[in-house]
């Protein structure tokens, strides 16, 4: 399973990177991902994901080729 990950924003400085290409053999949802490819990083409480250019919640499964982006929560005014 290769899945595609991208950090936006402040993430990307926090990570010190924009992303990661990880591959694996079990299925993960969006938690597990974050985990896995920022093993020192706590996940932001606050934190924004999209599977494919769609918001999911934290919980959402990640397949195989899917890409996974991270953002910090966006603020307007």
């Amino acid at each position: 399973m290769s899945i595609k990950v991208l950090y936006f924003a402040s993430l990307k400085d926090r990570v010190g990177r924009s992303g990661d290409e990880l591959i694996c053999e079990m299925p993960l949802t969006v938690i597990e991902l974050w985990q896995r490819v920022n093993p020192n990083i706590l996940m932001p409480e606050t934190l924004l994901a999209a599977i494919n250019m769609e918001y999911v919640g934290l919980e959402a499964a990640v397949r195989d080729g899917d890409e996974v982006a991270f953002f910090p929560p966006v603020t307007g005014g």
